[in-house]
C-alpha cells in the first residue's frame, strides 16, 4: 500500500521542527527575492525529489534522454554525488566513479553521444555546457536532483515521489526522510508517483490524488519500475527474471537508499534470497570483496548475484572479486512505464516545451507538430485524471 515503508522517529521530531524552520526561512528568501534565482536561455527540465534517498530519478532522467536524444542535443547535470573531484567536469570514456560520481557514469556509458557533467553549482555547470567549445551545441539541459538547488529556475520542474513513501505521510528530518515541507511540491509543474506496484485499481488512483492535493496547474502522473533482461557484468550470457529456477539462491547486493523495492520485485521471481545492503552510494573496500567472496562462497548451488545498474559501475572496477562470482554478477536494468496510458501526456508536455524554448528548435518542430496532430484526437485533455 501507498506510504507503506515510511519509518519516523518520533523521538527526534522536535529537531525536525527546528530542521523545518531553517528550510523555510530559505525557501522565503527565494520567494521574498532575498535570494536569486537565475533563468536561461537553454530549455532546462529539473527531476528531483523532496526526500532523502532513491525515488527513480535516474531511470526518469534516463527516459527523458530516450524521448530526447534523437531530436535535439541534450546534455544531463549533476553534482556528482560522493565523487573525489571538484568542481566542473565533463564525462569522458576515460571518467571514473571517483571524477563523476557512479549515477553520472551510469548514463556516460548508457549514453556515450549525450554530454553529461557535474557540478554542485549549477549556475556555473550550466553556463560551462552553453558556453565551452565541446558542449556549447546543447539544446537541452536535464538537471539530476536539482529540485533543491533553487538558484536555477527551471522551464519544467518535475517532482519524484515514491507511492512506498508518499511525502504527506513523511516528516521532516532527522525524525522522517523529509529534506524539506510537504508544501515544497507546489513548485513542481509535474508530479510523479514512482515506483507503483503493477495492478493498482482505481480507488488506489483516487486516494492518492486526494492525498497529494495538488494545484490545477500541476500534472499528476503515475509511474512504475520494470525490469530489462539480467546482464552479466564480467562475463556469460543475459537471461531473463523468469528464468531464475526456484532451486537457485540469489544473493541481493544493493548500496542503494532504497533497497526493500529491489529485493521484494527479486523474490517474486526465486525461493531463496539473501540481502546484502551497503549505504548508499557505498564505496566499495577489499574487507567488502572479502565479505562479497565469502558470502556467495556460503551459499548452496545454484546460485547467482544479482546487483542495481548503479552498484555495477562501482563494482566493475573491483579487483578482488573470486572468479566464481564474477562468473555468476549480473546486472538487473531498470526503466520507467508510465501507468494509465500516461506516455503521450507526459512526451507531449516536455516536447512542446522544448519546441517552444529550444534555441534550435527546428530540429524539433516536426517531431513536435506530427505529435500534436495526433494528440488531438484524444483530446489535449484537461490535467486531472478520472476514473
Amino acid at each position: 500500500m501507498e506510504g507503506d515503508h515510511i519509518k519516523v522517529n518520533k523521538w527526534l521530531l522536535p529537531v525536525s521542527w527546528l530542521y523545518g524552520l531553517g528550510v523555510r526561512l530559505r525557501n522565503k528568501c527565494f520567494e521574498w527575492g532575498i535570494l536569486k534565482s537565475r533563468s536561461f536561455s537553454v530549455p532546462i527540465i529539473s527531476v528531483g525529489n523532496i526526500t532523502v534517498g532513491g525515488s527513480g530519478k535516474t531511470p526518469h532522467v534516463e527516459y527523458l534522454v530516450e524521448m530526447l536524444k534523437d531530436k535535439v542535443r541534450v546534455a544531463v547535470l549533476s553534482r556528482g554525488y560522493k565523487r573525489k573531484s571538484k568542481g566542473y567536469q565533463l564525462a569522458s570514456p576515460l571518467s571514473t566513479v571517483s571524477d563523476i560520481g557512479d549515477e553520472p557514469l551510469q548514463m556516460k556509458k548508457k549514453y556515450p553521444n549525450v554530454h553529461v557533467a557535474v557540478d554542485a553549482n549549477r549556475c556555473e555547470g550550466i553556463d560551462r555546457l552553453t558556453q565551452d567549445d565541446e558542449t556549447k551545441d546543447t539544446d537541452v539541459i536535464l538537471l539530476d536532483d536539482a529540485y533543491q538547488h533553487r538558484y536555477v529556475k527551471p522551464g519544467i520542474n518535475i517532482l519524484l515521489v515514491d507511492y512506498h513513501r508518499l511525502i504527506i505521510y513523511d516528516k521532516l528530518l532527522p525524525a522522517g526522510r523529509l529534506r524539506e515541507p510537504k508544501d515544497g511540491k507546489r513548485r513542481a509543474d509535474m508530479v510523479i508517483i514512482t515506483k507503483c506496484p503493477e495492478g493498482l485499481n482505481p480507488i488506489d488512483y483516487r486516494v492518492v490524488m486526494r492525498a497529494m492535493d495538488l494545484y490545477p496547474y500541476q500534472t499528476l502522473l503515475f509511474s512504475r519500475m520494470v525490469y530489462d533482461k539480467l546482464r552479466p557484468l564480467f562475463c556469460g550470457e543475459a537471461r531473463s527474471l523468469e528464468s531464475i529456477g526456484n532451486e537457485e539462491h540469489v544473493l541481493a547486493l544493493s548500496g542503494i537508499a532504497s533497497p526493500e523495492h529491489f529485493e521484494e520485485d527479486l523474490r517474486q521471481h526465486c525461493s531463496a534470497l539473501t540481502p546484502m545492503r551497503f549505504s548508499d552510494h557505498h564505496d566499495f573496500t577489499s574487507e567488502d570483496e572479502e565479505l562479497i567472496n565469502s558470502t556467495f562462497e556460503s551459499l548452496p548451488s545454484p546460485k547467482l548475484i544479482i546487483t542495481t545498474e548503479k552498484d555495477s559501475v562501482r563494482l566493475l572496477s573491483l579487483t578482488g572479486l573470486s572468479e566464481d562470482v564474477r562468473h555468476h554478477l549480473y546486472v538487473l536494468p531498470i526503466k520507467v512505464s508510465f501507468l494509465l496510458d500516461q506516455e503521450e501526456i507526459f512526451t507531449q508536455k516536455i516536447l512542446s516545451y522544448v519546441q517552444k524554448n529550444s534555441r534550435n528548435s527546428i530540429l524539433v518542430t516536426g517531431k513536435v507538430e506530427n505529435k500534436s496532430k495526433d494528440s488531438n484526437r484524444s483530446g489535449d485533455r484537461p490535467r486531472t485524471i478520472s476514473f
